[in-house]
């Protein structure tokens, strides 16, 4: 079966920096829903009128992928309003009550530095303003059930636009 709108793909793919370090291996396939909100629009459009066994090599700028950094998006809050126990890359969904009003609510937010007072905690996707390189192979194709087609997404959601950000949107 040839890939078109409305249906579902299984991929396995090596994601890489443009310098070539290796950010992301999936060896097994996981099946993402094309015409829906699973896979970026440049993936989805590559994968066009390809069957399974082809390899597809993407290029991703970063408005292309998971958007550019947006410093307005990293916040310094004060330590007591965080876990007692809080490592580096810990992520927590919205700032946490007391935190900065002014913060959007709906974003993931990664603690990135620990500080005996404070906190930095940062709304980026982790690979917000890095151009990547996608090595991927098409394992398989089916056509989409009422459910997927109705709902978007075969459940996998690596790339799926989830949230909207001051400046534009932020994906995760």
């Amino acid at each position: 079966m040839e890939i078109t709108r409305q249906c579902v793909v299984a991929l396995t793919w090596t994601l890489k920096d443009t310098l070539g370090e290796v950010l992301d291996e999936l060896d097994e396939p996981v099946e993402f829903m094309v015409g829906g909100d699973d896979l970026l629009a440049k993936i989805e459009d590559a994968l066009q009128g390809h069957e399974p066994g082809a390899k597809v090599d993407l290029h991703l700028e970063p408005e292309d992928a998971f958007g550019e950094y947006n410093e307005q998006l990293v916040f310094l809050e004060p330590r007591g309003l965080l876990p007692e126990v809080l490592e580096e890359g810990m992520a927590f969904e919205g700032l946490p009550a007391g935190g900065n009003a002014d913060a959007p609510k709906d974003l993931l937010y990664t603690v990135t530095e620990i500080y005996p007072e404070h906190v930095v905690l940062d709304g980026n996707h982790p690979l917000a303003g890095i151009a990547l390189r996608l090595h991927l192979k098409v394992e398989r194709v089916r056509e989409a059930t009422e459910e997927e087609a109705g709902s978007g997404t075969a459940g996998t959601g690596f790339f799926k636009v989830q949230r909207e950000a001051p400046g534009g949107a932020t994906l995760h």
